[in-house]
């Protein structure tokens, strides 16, 4: 069994997921593709990830691939989160993951439908609203949630989700319906109604994107494409890392990685999986920092951490497994950042990195100030070091 040294896996880090200064680019979909997807839960993460790995992208590069050349689209995917993804690997994430998810999000929301006594076949109720949603839909081209609304009353439609909780409230079904359409792959998220880093999103049919509509792939098929994409950007690394990322049953993991070719390599006394074709010694990048935004998918491409996070979780991480936005030093964590009201790009080591590294960290927070402009963003899940630091 060969072994790959943890010196290894972060040359593989910085060389495969851009951050190393000679594999930076301008080219959006191409750094989308490094990292297989890029996280979009909060949508100022996109663009930030992508500053972190460009040489002269601005904001407008982003929406320019998402809405005019669409060649990134936003999609619901694994452990239900939102992610931007290549246009061409959209049927692979349909087929693996999305379609599964549909039909869990319509049994969970016609389940709060029936409990809460509104029609007499919650399940037959939803499924009609989202056909008359989607007619509505593809006659305007584009809209609001509210604009289909108004097409389609039954949107409107109060539906308390936990009745006699103190924490719940009554919702419209609006947003179920169009989250569900959209893990069935028949509608997309368009323009946002702000600016980069808002979520109040236009919808639009799949076929602006893809102008066949999603096509269709076996699952078993695209579970075992999305391991390749997954392992050759994210490997060597244990089967649990893979199983943590997808959000897959044990099952369908390992089913998966039976169609795939794979060798396993020792991690330091862990067992790790990389392709079989991909055994070859990686050479160190030149020293390199970055400055990774909240939920940036380097950090959360993994479960197990300790290879490049070191004992620094408690404070770049929330309660919840959350990341906030760090700081990069030759493929470890060494520190946080934030912006603060005024703009300024506030830094923190987390231990001794020496003049060089700080300088080139300093340079990395001008880039990251830059990109911002008048723009101030707050990340959505806030972490001990990141609420220091904007105090």
């Amino acid at each position: 069994m060969r072994s790959m040294s943890t010196a290894e896996r972060r040359a593989r880090l910085g060389r495969r997921h851009r951050l190393a200064a000679a594999q930076r680019t301008d080219d959006v979909p191409e750094i989308a593709r490094s990292l297989v997807v890029l996280h979009a839960t909060d949508p100022a993460t996109v663009f930030l990830s992508v500053a972190a790995r460009s040489v002269r992208a601005a904001p407008a590069a982003v929406e320019r691939a998402l809405y005019d050349d669409r060649t990134l689209l936003r999609m619901l995917a694994m452990r239900r989160t939102m992610f931007v993804a290549p246009v061409g690997l959209v049927p692979v994430l349909q087929a693996s993951t999305a379609t599964a998810l549909a039909v869990k999000q319509r049994r969970t929301y016609s389940r709060f439908i029936e409990r809460a006594g509104v029609v007499d076949d919650a399940a037959a109720f939803f499924a009609d609203v989202e056909e008359s949603a989607h007619r509505a839909l593809l006659a305007r081209g584009e809209a609001t949630g509210a604009q289909l609304s108004a097409d389609e009353p039954r949107l409107r439609t109060q539906v308390d989700p936990a009745p006699g909780k103190p924490y719940s409230r009554p919702t419209n079904i609006t947003t179920w319906v169009l989250v569900t359409l959209g893990c069935e792959g028949r509608i997309v998220r368009g323009r946002p109604n702000g600016t980069w880093i808002s979520s109040q999103y236009r919808w639009a049919p799949v076929e602006a994107w893809l102008p066949g509509g999603v096509p269709d792939i076996p699952p078993d098929a695209a579970r075992a494409e999305l391991v390749r994409q997954w392992l050759r950007a994210f490997g060597p690394a244990p089967a649990g890392d893979l199983k943590w990322w997808t959000g897959w049953t044990a099952g369908e993991v390992g089913k998966a990685l039976a169609l795939v070719d794979t060798a396993e390599v020792d991690l330091d006394g862990t067992t790790g999986l990389v392709l079989a074709d991909d055994l070859e010694p990686v050479a160190p990048p030149e020293p390199w920092a970055a400055l990774l935004p909240a939920l940036d998918p380097t950090p959360m491409g993994w479960q197990a951490r300790g290879w490049y996070l070191g004992d620094h979780g408690p404070a770049l991480f929330d309660r919840n497994g959350n990341i906030g936005p760090s700081i990069w030093w030759d493929g470890r964590i060494v520190g946080g950042w934030a912006q603060r009201k005024d703009g300024e790009i506030a830094l923190r080591l987390l231990e001794d990195v020496g003049a060089g590294a700080r300088a080139a960290i300093e340079h990395e927070a001008a880039r990251t100030a830059a990109w911002y402009g008048d723009v101030r963003a707050v990340p959505r899940f806030r972490t001990p070091l990141e609420r220091e630091l904007t105090a």
